[in-house]
């Protein structure tokens, strides 16, 4: 074998198992993967030729090569609102959490994703900023639906478009009634795309919306889990009339599983995500007046997260991403009734689901295909999600047994609030590569690197294609 650029040796995920392996790399994508740590193995001695590397990595006894987690559903809000997060401060963050692919969502960011203007502005603010792979999503409200703008916005790489069935929480993206949402729905599907949705129902946000009080329970019980489970059931309608294929995102509660679990027998082009916060987090024992805490859906009982949790093993349930949604100390203020509503997690939302996958009887094999395998997959991506040759050399060393506490003023999104500070975690992220360079240690690059811009990838039905789409 020719010189390579890296080599890697050590434990590593390989195929669902963590075994003692060898990674090589050459221009930014893996080109071998061996059993062993080297020639002196027996195994290695079998399978690989020799090969002289330019960088050499040979992991401790404690740490794990994992494929680098892939990140569905992220709020970075540049432009228009940078004070909230930004491109730089969220994929800094997103590196040190073990996050190697970011997509951004089309809000919270002034103007929103709902044009290929806008879009334009978007990849210009992120261009050297992005210290992680990055994508976007489109999103869809009445002001573009039926404007062939949705059809222009695929054709420029985002990845589907994401719609709110209530209000979004800023003015300028607007919800979808049902019947327009039916009308979306036929508009991306003519085309093949994909819709992505905030399901929550509006007239029962109505019926439900009393006082809420600085109980968090008060909170949860003004967006209770009827309001979602009859959002998702009229969107599993208006798939069965439509053929769209759909997302729901951030599922809260077991009474949308039975829902959607139906729907995947009947074989609709359906799928669904949970969150860290929802996994991890019991409402009853949220603090008084804590509105780092506050999100919508709302987090719930225990209860609601063993069921989420029976529906990730089995399968109803997707993947995992974050939702990262932060805001500045200013917009978190004032009760729960009146702060913003968005958990930041992006830093530490692995872990969270580590730790808590551990103290199921679960580990790091789940967590990884849950957050990287699978998001990739449901991304369109044929190119991470996996250690294995050809794919890019997107890759986490983590010391996955050892404890740390989130103290929220160290992480590095901008404004220093999180729903995790003071909680104990597994899983110390010693390195973060991206395409085989190191973006996280002790320190990152500059700046960031323009070719971390990506659009969406080929549709699964056409031939893979070399790499991702870049802009």
């Amino acid at each position: 074998m020719n010189d390579v650029d890296l080599k890697i040796t050590g434990r590593m995920l390989v195929d669902g198992t963590v075994m003692n392996g060898t990674v090589l790399v050459d221009g930014g994508r893996i080109v071998s993967v061996t059993r062993g740590r080297g020639l002196d193995d027996e195994d290695a001695a079998q399978s690989a030729a020799p090969a002289a590397a330019r960088e050499t990595i040979t992991l401790h006894d404690d740490e794990v090569l994992i494929p680098g987690i892939v990140d569905t559903h992220v709020h970075i809000n540049e432009p228009g609102r940078t004070e909230w997060e930004g491109f730089d401060h969220a994929t800094r963050a997103a590196a040190a959490g073990g996050v190697t692919t970011v997509l951004d969502m089309p809000l919270n960011s002034n103007p929103p994703t709902l044009t290929v203007d806008a879009l334009n502005v978007k990849k210009a603010c992120a261009e050297h900023k992005a210290h992680t792979q990055l994508g976007f999503w489109g999103g869809v409200d009445e002001t573009n639906l039926g404007t062939g703008m949705l059809k222009r916005l695929w054709d420029e790489g985002v990845f589907g478009f994401k719609c709110f069935l209530s209000p979004s929480g800023v003015d300028e993206y607007g919800s979808l009634p049902y019947p327009k949402l039916e009308a979306a729905m036929r508009e991306i599907a003519s085309f093949g795309g994909q819709l992505i949705i905030h399901a929550e129902d509006p007239r029962e946000l109505a019926a439900h919306g009393g006082h809420v009080t600085d109980s968090y329970r008060s909170f949860a019980d003004s967006r209770p889990a009827e309001c979602e489970a009859h959002a998702v059931a009229q969107v599993v309608e208006a798939v069965e009339r439509t053929g769209c294929r759909t997302h729901l995102l951030h599922i809260s509660c077991g009474a949308s599983l039975d829902v959607i679990r139906e729907a995947k027998a009947k074989g609709l082009p359906i799928t669904a995500e949970t969150c860290p916060h929802y996994l991890t987090i019991d409402c009853d024992h949220i603090p008084d007046g804590n509105t780092a805490f506050k999100c919508c859906p709302p987090i719930r009982s225990l209860d609601e997260q063993d069921a989420l949790w029976a529906g990730l093993v089995d399968g109803t349930l997707d993947f995992i991403a974050t939702d990262h949604s932060p805001a500045t100390a200013a917009m978190k203020a004032g009760g729960l009734a009146k702060a913003w509503g968005g958990v930041s997690s992006l830093q530490v939302g692995f872990r969270a689901v580590l730790t808590e996958a551990k103290r199921r009887g679960l580990g790091l094999t789940d967590a990884v295909r849950w957050m990287s395998e699978n998001t990739a997959r449901f991304a369109g991506f044929h190119d991470r999600g996996a250690i294995a040759p050809g794919m890019r050399a997107d890759l986490v060393v983590i010391r996955p047994d050892e404890r740390f506490t989130v103290h929220a003023d160290e992480l590095l999104s901008r404004n220093p609030i999180s729903a995790f500070d003071g909680r104990m975690l597994d899983g110390v992220i010693s390195r973060t590569m991206i395409g085989g360079v190191t973006v996280h240690a002790d320190d990152f690059n500059e700046a960031g690197d323009p070719a971390n811009l990506i659009r969406r990838p080929y549709a699964t039905e056409e031939p893979a294609p070399s790499g991702s789409e870049r802009f």
